[in-house]
């Protein structure tokens, strides 16, 4: 379902200027401690796991990148009213994926997460998807040499083509739960606000770490 334009949306944007970073500026830059590892969420929709790994996390660099202007908004402003409780080192781009190799400096991005991506189920859709094999090659590039992606996904079926990308590629697969919150890597693991409502509904959560050497 397409998202009512948000009103004002520009002008809401701009008024969380200090956190967004703009196509064309260098990535570290923006962020007052440079020499922190940067990771890098794709498709960060409402913004609640960003806002929850930049807290939980002080000692990384975050950059939550949003395809959606209207749906960046919402995450810019909920990491604004929340700004007494993280440390600044949580920044947002309005960017598609398809951009990264443009966007970020080649080998510069330590961990990227991929958090419930729509599955484009449909076959012919296939190259859409951010696990397919075009994308992975794009995370190399900007990726450090042993770098990670780590998935989070309800859709089973995206799961099991994601697995078949990962190994196409030659990445090396450090973990994978069919359950992750009945795994042993649940321990620290922050939600989404989509993983709270599938969790409710006692749907399993697919997850994976995949290395890239």
């Amino acid at each position: 379902m397409r998202m009512r334009r948000k009103k004002h949306g520009a002008e809401r944007i701009a008024a969380c200027s200090e956190l967004l970073i703009e196509k064309g500026e260098r990535v570290i830059d923006a962020f007052p401690d440079k020499d922190k590892p940067l990771c890098l969420e794709i498709g960060c929709g409402k913004g609640g796991f960003a806002c929850g790994v930049a807290a939980a996390h002080p000692e990384i660099n975050l950059v939550a990148l949003e395809r959606v202007a209207d749906v960046a908004c919402l995450a810019l402003e909920k990491a604004k009213s929340r700004a007494d409780e993280r440390p600044d080192n949580l920044r947002f781009m309005i960017a598609d994926a398809r951009e990264l190799t443009e966007l970020f400096e080649e080998h510069t991005i330590d961990r990227i997460y991929l958090n419930f991506s729509d599955p484009w189920p449909k076959k012919g859709y296939a190259k859409r998807r951010l696990t397919h094999a075009d994308f992975l090659k794009a995370y190399r590039k900007i990726l450090v040499p042993g770098g990670a992606l780590i998935q989070k996904t309800d859709n089973e079926n995206l799961f099991d083509f994601s697995l078949e990308q990962f190994e196409a590629e030659g990445l090396r697969v450090e973990y994978l739960t069919r359950d992750l919150h009945h795994s042993e890597f649940a321990d620290g693991n922050v939600m989404t606000e989509y993983e709270k409502n599938f969790s409710s509904q006692g749907m399993p959560i697919y997850s994976a770490k995949v290395i890239f050497e």
